[in-house]
């Protein structure tokens, strides 16, 4: 029998199996889904995981489509797409144990209410990753980007960055984990949109001028709106810091770009929409933002439903 700690993954998509894979040799993984073929995927082969040198390797997991399968989980991380953590939230109420923590580390804004309203504060914490993945199929990614991963404190998370660490990944602890978030989602904003719009690799949008300057806009609008929540961004200049992103991770395809080619439903309403409605709600106007939420959300509803 294993004395490897157990942990629960939410999700079943390319950041769920990058943190399967890096967490498989030190913990048992379970990863809860609702993808079937993903399920399936990884019940039979486990995480098939391309490095940064195109080296593949297998991870072996388990995973499952029903909560009920789980009990008394102590440790569980939420990857799972924005649109999804409300019904995560409920997922993990069946299964997640009274004194235990859920993490997400998702991309845009609400996540951490969400889970907090359905599981408690005491059960909910909050962070921000820069590892980046590409999905090549169910069970199947690559690499896009190794960084750190910054969380808030937690008084139940020490377990977790422990874990973290005893697998390799880079932690750090975030006094102003709100600024982060803020920092990581304008960046989101300025890069995922026009990325999904226009069908290119991050870095091609710096060798189009109009996108270039539409991209930095993005971003401002987004600080703009952080500055009037009396939010601190982790960098002076927005604009510029999506440039730097966008150059470092040139050829990687956005998580947008990539819901969009699938035909899957976006994290734009919590991310452009959610810039927007907040710049509202605090009287900073941020056009860029909310046009590019009408337009992935025009692209998504022509080409498959009404469903970013």
């Amino acid at each position: 029998m294993s004395t490897n700690p157990p942990i629960l993954i939410v999700g079943t998509g390319a950041m769920a199996c990058l943190f399967g894979a890096r967490l498989a040799q030190h913990a048992d993984v379970t990863l809860l889904g609702t993808w079937i073929d993903g399920v399936k995927a990884l019940q039979e082969r486990g995480v098939r995981l391309v490095d940064e040198v195109g080296s593949e390797r297998v991870f072996s997991v388990r995973a499952t489509t029903d909560p009920e399968d789980l009990a008394d989980i102590r440790h569980a991380l939420v990857l799972v797409k924005s649109w999804q953590t409300e019904r995560a939230a409920h997922q993990l109420m069946t299964c997640l144990a009274q004194e235990g923590l859920a993490l997400t580390l998702q991309n845009g804004l609400g996540n951490l209410e969400q889970l907090q309203k359905v599981l408690g504060e005491e059960r909910a914490a909050m962070g921000i990753t820069t590892m980046g993945a590409t999905s090549l199929g169910p069970g199947h990614v690559r690499v896009g980007g190794v960084g750190p991963t910054h969380l808030g404190s937690h008084p139940r998370l020490e377990p977790m960055v422990a874990l973290f660490r005893q697998a390799e990944l880079r932690i750090e602890i975030a006094e102003d984990i709100e600024g982060l978030v803020w920092g990581k989602l304008a960046i989101n904003a300025a890069i995922n949109p026009l990325t999904a719009l226009l069908g290119i690799p991050n870095g091609e949008l710096l060798t189009r001028p109009h996108a270039l300057a539409l991209m930095t806009e993005a971003a401002r609008e987004a600080a703009a709106v952080a500055a009037a929540r009396g939010i601190n961004l982790p960098y002076a200049d927005p604009g510029a810091a999506a440039v730097e992103v966008a150059g470092r991770t040139a050829s990687n395809l956005s998580s947008m770009l990539q819901d969009v080619r699938r035909g899957a439903p976006t994290e734009i309403d919590a991310i452009s929409r959610a810039i927007a409605n907040e710049g509202e709600s605090l009287g900073v106007w941020t056009p860029v933002n909310r046009v590019l939420w009408h337009l992935v959300r025009a692209l998504a509803s022509s080409a498959h439903g009404d469903a970013a």
